[in-house]
């Protein structure tokens, strides 16, 4: 089924929470809704889920309007981060809720909804625990009953909203894989909200990257992050570094001299210099190059992260060393980055 959310603006007491957002999902894709709280990518799942009415805008299921339709009329499946299991319902009953209290002429059989909720049980991986009740399992456990129970009563859209947002770190990377594989099984247009980067750039064939109630970029996981197309898309995936500078005749200087870096396509002025802390070469000497002095180490992994003060101030420059590397406190660095960018000061 394929969504398409066209120039959809949302209100809460006339504080717009959307602005004029698009975006186009296609039939079988899994698409990952990531940015800051506030950023609106839960108001955007809500609008797409029939939850929230656009204040204007319009949202198609296929070539279907379904804007003002109920949750019910879209048939979406919905996983909330907190489960939202009915305790006195055992596993098997949970799942076959939404097809219970369909309405009496589209309702399967008893014997049907059983069986679906234990062949459901089967495909996340939790067979034979129908008859058990959701505070006899862990937290990884009902999170899969709560996708199984989104799935039986068969989808168009699959949404997903922090789904395992209230689960530890090793469970979520199990899940994350899981729901990788179930995707792919199942083919469901799916999309699922996070605020988690690492989860995003593994689960997803698209990333939606949102700020104050807009999209700033759409693309792979290698789009958005060997691509960035704005300073806060830089700044909020993955980890950088930022220095002013400006661009002269497309070479980029750094206070009084070129850094051996040039742009032709960038606008002449004061700028933003933007770079990974690990996609550095380090150079002997500085003829065309960034040098600074090490404020502060730290051990990351198998590398060690220094902060350099560059011209005799602190600056907001992180670069990765090999750990056996010399250089100490106060100690001098030179290098330059492998891959960048460079924004004007304003977009900055």
């Amino acid at each position: 089924m394929e969504v398409s959310v066209r120039n959809v603006r949302k209100e809460f007491d006339r504080f717009p929470a959307l602005h004029d957002v698009s975006l186009d999902i296609e039939s079988g894709e899994l698409i990952a809704l990531l940015g800051p709280s506030g950023s609106g990518k839960t108001t955007l799942l809500r609008l797409i889920a029939g939850l929230e009415m656009p204040t204007s805008g319009a949202i198609f299921f296929g070539d279907e309007d379904a804007s003002h339709r109920s949750v019910q009329e879209r048939n979406v499946g919905f996983v909330f981060q907190h489960y939202a299991l009915f305790r006195h319902m055992t596993v098997a009953e949970n799942i076959g809720f939404g097809l219970k209290v369909r309405p009496g002429a589209t309702r399967p059989a008893k014997a049907e909804i059983r069986r679906r909720a234990i062949e459901l049980l089967d495909l996340v991986q939790l067979s034979g625990l129908e008859d058990r009740y959701p505070n006899q399992l862990s937290g990884g456990q009902r999170q899969r009953v709560a996708l199984a129970r989104a799935l039986a009563i068969e989808p168009r859209v699959l949404l997903l909203d922090e789904p395992f947002g209230a689960l530890d770190a090793q469970v979520r990377r199990e899940l994350r894989r899981w729901l990788r594989e179930i995707h792919d099984r199942t083919g469901h247009t799916t999309v699922f909200v996070t605020h988690d980067q690492e989860e995003a750039l593994e689960l997803a064939d698209r990333v939606v990257v949102m700020s104050q109630g807009r999209i700033e970029q759409v693309g792979s996981a290698d789009d958005v992050y060997d691509r960035p197309n704005s300073p806060f898309v830089y700044g909020f995936i993955g980890d950088s570094s930022s220095l002013p500078v400006r661009v002269e005749n497309g070479q980029i200087w750094l206070q009084d001299r070129s850094i051996g870096l040039e742009d032709r396509n960038a606008p002449e002025g004061a700028a933003t210099l933007y770079f990974r802390p690990h996609d550095i070469e380090l150079v002997e000497g500085c003829g065309g190059c960034i040098a600074g002095t090490v404020a502060a180490s730290r051990r990351v992994a198998g590398t060690r992260r220094v902060e350099l003060e560059i011209g005799g101030q602190k600056s907001n420059v992180e670069i990765e060393l090999p750990v056996d590397h010399p250089a100490g406190a106060k100690g001098r660095v030179a290098f330059r980055p492998r891959r960048w960018k460079v924004f004007p000061a304003a977009a900055a």
